[in-house]
């Protein structure tokens, strides 16, 4: 029973979380301007409580599959992004 416990302590902690593309400014010394940076954030959507049996390994599933789907979907779009800035960056740095 409590390695089934410690086996699923990684899905509860992810079961309630999504990730997140966020847009950030980073200095570039190089060009002395401020890129812009795509990074994966975290967001708590909700908290998983007294569920139980059934009802508790269908929600966990359902939670879970969300979580990687939001990690691959955000992850997708962040290195898009970065890509974007990237090459917006080399413009700028050329130009100035």
């Amino acid at each position: 029973m409590l390695h089934r416990l410690v086996a699923l302590a990684p899905v509860l902690l992810l079961a309630a979380c999504v990730m997140v593309p966020v847009t950030v400014g980073v200095y570039d010394p190089e060009c002395g301007t401020v890129a812009r940076q795509m990074t994966l954030q975290p967001v708590q959507l909700a908290a998983i409580q007294g569920c139980s049996n059934q009802g508790c390994a269908v929600l966990l599933v359902a939670a879970g599959a969300t979580a990687a789907a939001s990690l691959v979907v955000s992850g997708s779009i962040a290195i898009v992004g970065n890509v974007a800035y990237w090459l917006e960056r080399q413009g700028r740095c050329l130009g100035g």
